[in-house]
């Protein structure tokens, strides 16, 4: 039996949604830090978005503590989620995002959604970026027991896709990205479009950072998905 090589393997990219592909950092702070205030803790909207792009239990636990009645979540979940269901209508996706997966797609790359949002809030994402076509997998929070910065989201994507970490790359915005993908021992591509800044994104592993996807897509040869391309 011929041994496989790596020319034989999958190759893809691994893509967070919000705050990366669809323009919803600001709205989850927004959402987040008033549903904070209506279970009576006082949380600056500043530190509500620095904990973006944690799992919904991580950022309670890294904003309110884990000593807290932990049986009051899920009014904070829910209170979150009627929030942000409100601007499902209005979500758009953040400039060149569709067209940098379409071109990914094109390039013979598996695409692929590592979200920990809901089925509910991953379908309201995925109408919004309207490039399901060029979609091969997404994963959603009941995949996971724990969201980033474990490494479950991408184990779990990496798993549905059949692809190996080495053959993959990620796409983030979010310091809890590249914290995860440090675990999980993907590579890690930074995007500042969700707020944070490039040097705190390169602290957290990122092996390169651009504005946007737009950004991404123009630069695409020169970056690390031209090279996963290549392997």
């Amino acid at each position: 039996m011929d041994a496989v090589t790596d020319e034989d393997q999958p190759m893809g990219v691994l893509f967070d949604v919000d705050g990366t592909l669809v323009d919803t950092t600001y709205i989850h702070a927004v959402c987040w830090g008033e549903a904070l205030r209506q279970g009576g803790h006082a949380v600056p909207t500043a530190a509500v978005h620095r904990a973006i792009g944690m799992g919904g239990d991580e950022l309670l636990d890294h904003l309110i503590g884990d000593q807290r009645d932990q049986q009051a979540d899920g009014v904070l979940h829910t209170a979150h989620l009627t929030l942000y269901q409100q601007f499902w209508g209005r979500l758009r996706p953040l400039p060149g995002a569709a067209e940098l997966i379409r071109a990914c797609a094109d390039r013979g790359l598996r695409v692929v959604l590592a979200s920990s949002a809901s089925q509910e809030e991953l379908s309201a994402l995925r109408a919004a970026l309207d490039a399901d076509d060029a979609i091969t997998c997404a994963t959603s929070s009941t995949d996971v027991d724990a969201g980033k910065p474990a490494p479950d989201i991408l184990q779990a994507a990496l798993e549905q896709s059949g692809l190996a970490p080495r053959h993959a790359v990620f796409v983030g915005d979010a310091v809890w990205d590249g914290q995860a993908c440090g675990r999980a021992g993907v590579p890690f591509i930074g995007l500042t479009c969700g707020g944070t800044s490039e040097a705190e994104l390169r602290e957290n592993g990122a092996v390169e950072v651009w504005r946007e996807p737009a950004d991404l897509l123009a630069n695409f040869q020169r970056s690390a998905l031209d090279a996963v391309g290549s392997r």
